[in-house]
């Protein structure tokens, strides 16, 4: 595996497309022609490789999904040391939500990706019925992945599984935000992996924008809707599938009858995990006047019994990953017409940011113009059902809904009623842990979904086939010329409705 490296640069940097450099990458001009021969050259060999079917045998998948988890369990210290570096990530969440849930996927996968792999038979009609019938599930080629800061091992490792079970070969992008994390994946993964299947590209904004200009056979973006439109310009290019895990606004709905206590507790866990640096964590809450004034005093309670009375001296109390991240959450929460009533401290050298709470806070306030992430939580009211379900449709469909509430006819009627890429009741963050369903988002949350089968799905192709003899020749015969009636109404009738398949 090789491993190609560039400066560091805030890829947020190429966004506008008025700066000059994104002009010259996107136009195909202005380029630094040796780095991109060298990852075509990459690219090339990845393919051919993939082309001789090396990786196709479940043999194969299974060797590179145990090194994989050998990688990780052999290295788990130098794994906490790396996240406890780029984000001070408590050793309790780093292996929750990093270490455990790819092992976990691994074994997942590890025990059921041969049965993935057979062929799926269908149903067929009486002008079929001497054939094969069946879909089968092919590798898609060279993937490349683009992983996130935030969970910097986690959503780079989990695409990267369902890549392996599949059966591709993969270009691996850390971001280069977490970049102890980065330097890391960059060592390990070409020890354990294979070296002529799999190569990770380092760098920045400039290295991400060649590669994307090279024609890959799937693109997985984790990341900001911002960039996400970056890769889907560079895919349409080439026409390539790409799959984009990406976030926004994710409300908790607080209604009707709740244990307050609990659900402070619950709210609190999925919020401030990782100091809000979750693409599922819950942005904002609503609830009704009532049910606010009676949370306020939970959460204060519960967030000292979670971090102490100062929470910078928590060791559970992850940091914000850069100086820019932390102003950026620092300007929101100035522009807020919002009333901070727990929390507001801040350390800039530290890029910590106490965890927040805010009331009074309307619709069209800074903090809802965009998706947070960071501990900062603003409660909105509202005086009904209706009305918060109203307040819900009319933002941008979210990666995960919450509703929090005793009375199943509320957590029905907003589940009937609303869109979003996952939904939990009583609960946060804690549904996209079960390598049985499906994560992913819808509209600007992003689309396709991964995790358990539903990854290799995703980066698989289901290809129909159909395996035909000679028999039955005179049954054929009727769809040859000349063409009579009574040939029409034998095939209709052959063909007909009551299969799942039409000859024609």
């Amino acid at each position: 595996m090789l491993v190609y490296q560039d400066e560091p640069n805030a890829f947020a940097a190429l966004l506008s497309p008025k700066h000059p450099e994104t002009r010259a990458h996107w136009h195909g001009t202005g380029t630094k022609l040796g780095r991109m021969e060298n990852q075509n050259q990459v690219l090339q060999r990845l393919r051919s490789v993939f082309r001789s079917g090396i990786t196709v045998p479940a043999q194969f998948r299974l060797s590179q999904l145990n090194q994989l988890m050998s990688m990780i369990q052999e290295n788990e210290e130098l794994i906490l040391k790396a996240l406890h570096q780029d984000l001070a990530k408590p050793k309790f969440e780093a292996i929750m939500s990093e270490v455990d849930i790819v092992v976990n996927e691994l074994h997942f996968a590890i025990a059921n990706f041969t049965s993935w792999m057979q062929p799926e038979y269908v149903s067929k009609n009486l002008a079929t019925k001497l054939d094969d019938c069946f879909v089968r599930r092919e590798p898609l080629g060279v993937v490349l992945i683009i992983g996130p800061w935030n969970y910097p091992l986690h959503l780079l490792l989990l695409p990267l599984v369902s890549a392996i079970a599949a059966g591709n070969c993969a270009v691996i992008k850390p971001s280069e935000v977490s970049a102890h994390t980065d330097r890391l994946m960059a060592e390990l993964i070409p020890k354990y992996l294979s070296q002529e299947c799999y190569a990770v590209v380092r760098g920045g904004a400039e290295e991400t924008t060649s590669l994307l200009q090279l024609r890959f056979d799937h693109i997985f973006y984790t990341g900001s809707q911002a960039v996400a439109r970056i890769v889907m310009r560079a895919a349409s290019v080439h026409l390539t599938p790409v799959t984009l895990e990406l976030g926004g606004k994710c409300p908790c709905f607080i209604y009707g009858r709740v244990d307050i206590a609990a659900a402070a507790r619950r709210l609190v866990w999925s919020k401030y995990f990782n100091a809000g640096q979750s693409c599922v964590a819950p942005d904002y809450v609503l609830c009704s006047p009532a049910t606010r004034d009676a949370l306020l005093p939970a959460l204060r309670e519960t967030l000292e019994q979670f971090y102490g009375n100062e929470p910078q001296k928590s060791p559970d109390m992850s940091r914000i990953v850069s100086p820019r991240h932390w102003t950026r959450l620092m300007e929101l929460l100035k522009k807020s017409s919002g009333k901070v009533v727990v929390g507001g401290e801040s350390d800039q050298q530290d890029k910590y940011i106490a965890p927040t709470v805010l009331v009074d806070v309307s619709e069209d306030d800074a903090l809802m113009a965009e998706e947070i992430f960071g501990p900062i939580l603003p409660i909105l009211t509202v005086a009904s059902l209706e009305e918060g379900i109203d307040l819900m449709n009319r933002q941008e469909k979210p990666l995960a809904l919450y509703v929090f509430s005793d009375e199943a006819s509320v957590v029905n009627t907003v589940l009937e009623r609303t869109s979003s890429g996952g939904f939990c009741s009583n609960d946060g963050i804690i549904h996209m842990c079960l390598p049985t369903l499906p994560f992913g988002g819808v509209g600007t949350s992003g689309f396709g979904s991964y995790h358990g089968r539903w990854g290799f799905e995703t980066l698989s192709h289901r290809r129909a086939v159909m395996l035909r003899g000679w028999a039955l020749e005179r049954l054929n015969g009727l769809r040859y010329p000349p063409y009579q009636e009574n040939k029409l109404s034998w095939l209709r009738w052959t063909t007909s409705a009551k299969s799942s398949c039409s000859l024609m």
